[in-house]
């Protein structure tokens, strides 16, 4: 992906940000944002988010469904099980998302300048 192409995305992000300076802050340079009088969530933030309350509600109602299922308050058991299967596929995405990204990260740190 060329700079061109990202400009296009999200121009105010490919401002200049001061590594050192957010390094010794103690602030994760992939979410640290440049200074400016609006800061808006970016596309990949935005992206992240939406996955992680995803994957929380399916949490969440795969445990209901599980409760229901052991009070013998549910009619099918298929139902209940694709839920679980589709909580536990959601939940192996976000952490290999995480560890990705995390790999990513280490991986720009050992970088030298």
């Amino acid at each position: 992906m060329s700079i061109d192409s990202l400009s296009a995305i999200a121009p105010s992000r490919l401002q200049s940000v001061d590594p050192i300076a957010h390094q010794h802050a103690g602030i994760n340079l992939i979410w640290a944002t440049p200074p400016s009088s609006t800061t808006t969530p970016s596309i990949f933030q935005q992206f992240v988010s939406d996955g992680l309350q995803r994957t929380d509600r399916l949490l969440l109602s795969t445990q209901s469904d599980l409760q229901r299922l052991a009070a013998g308050e549910v009619g099918s058991l298929h139902h209940v099980m694709t839920r679980i299967e589709e909580s536990r596929i959601a939940l192996q995405l976000l952490v290999q998302v995480r560890n990705r990204l995390l790999e990513s990260y280490q991986e720009l740190s050992r970088m030298q300048v």
